[in-house]
């Protein structure tokens, strides 16, 4: 009797089982047929605090123009070139989408905003835990007829943005060697013609997907320094306070343990005697407010080559014109230009 009713339970749950609805996934998905011709611009990009700023420095920057001409291509602007692209668009289950080699998920999709999240995506797995950056996307015609404001305004950081750095600032003014990544980097202006300095750049590139953040979050500096005491090559990394002065924190050059407080002091002598001498240093700033940030510096010093003075060439010569034999001076001469040509 129990195997007859643990058949017909069996029977049952199979025929409801057939009879029930599955949600198709590859229906679940987003559409952008509704927004098709209408030319969006992003104006803001935040992590999921809705900060545009991370502890470190870091800044999201809203890039993004686009413009879906059905749900299968899409035109996306090269930030760098400042043309238009056409992209393949791959539309997947839960509003999941690929464009321009960036996975995003569509959280809102009208005719006035987009808002997408990114994804963090590797070998087909999405990892939401690291998808903890939010863009949101207005059309053109909303900024300027319902916003009445230009894209650069729409941009503009918010007030919590403000207060955070100001918050980040007096953290790290209360404690000593902390910083974080300055905005508008640390500018080094010579005052010393024998002091030039170049800043590495970086190229924005689908590669790096247009991001430049590396010339702010660590910027380097290639400084030259003529007629040195002696040639040095050193690369190391250092802090720069709100004002602008130079502090030393470590070399970049692996120095073998035995030399290391020699190579420390002979770095921190560069920094004072060469560096805040020779160049007027303005301090990094985020928003405009300066604070201290970090910076790589490759410093190379050539030693001053001394070169034959013409008084004391002239005093030579005229020894041997008038002084020496005549079948000698030749002979004397060229040794006496080798010798001083040496020193």
């Amino acid at each position: 009797m129990s195997s007859i009713r643990l058949l017909l339970s069996f029977l049952l749950i199979t025929v409801l089982g057939f009879s029930c609805k599955f949600e198709d996934p590859i229906k679940n998905k987003v559409f952008f047929e509704p927004v098709k011709g209408i030319g969006f611009t992003e104006v803001r990009r935040s992590f999921e605090t809705g900060l545009i700023f991370n502890k470190d420095g870091y800044q999201l920057e809203p890039i993004w123009q686009v413009k879906f001409l059905s749900d299968t291509v899409a035109k996306v602007l090269n930030p760098d070139k400042n043309i238009f692209l056409d992209f393949p668009v791959t539309l997947d289950h839960d509003s999941i989408f690929n464009i321009s080699g960036t996975w995003l998920k569509a959280t809102h999709v009208s005719k006035d905003s987009l808002i997408f999240q990114v994804l963090k995506v590797e070998n087909k797995t999405v990892y939401y835990v690291k998808s903890n950056v939010f863009m949101t996307l207005y059309a053109n015609d909303y900024i300027k007829k319902a916003l009445h404001k230009t894209v650069e305004e729409a941009r503009r950081p918010q007030k919590k943005d403000t207060a955070y750095i100001l918050n980040r600032m007096s953290k790290i003014e209360a404690k000593p060697d902390s910083f974080f990544a300055a905005r508008k980097p640390v500018q080094f202006i010579s005052k010393n013609k024998q002091a030039t300095i170049d800043k590495k750049e970086i190229e924005a590139d689908i590669m790096n997907k247009w991001d430049k953040s590396e010339e702010y979050m660590f910027p380097e500096y290639n400084i030259r320094i003529k007629k040195a005491y002696d040639d040095f090559s050193y690369s190391f990394w250092a802090t720069v306070d709100q004002n602008g002065k130079i502090y030393y924190q470590k070399s970049l050059i692996y120095v073998f343990p035995e030399f290391e407080q020699s190579t420390n002091k002979t770095i921190r002598g560069i920094v004072d005697g060469y560096l805040s001498t020779y160049f007027d240093v303005i301090p990094g700033s985020t928003l405009g407010m300066p604070h201290t940030s970090a910076i790589v510096i490759n410093v190379k010093g050539t030693k001053n080559k001394r070169h034959i003075c013409a008084p004391y060439f002239a005093h030579y010569l005229f020894i041997v014109i008038f002084l020496v034999p005549l079948p000698l001076q030749p002979e004397l001469l060229q040794l006496q230009v080798l010798l001083l040509a040496s020193q």
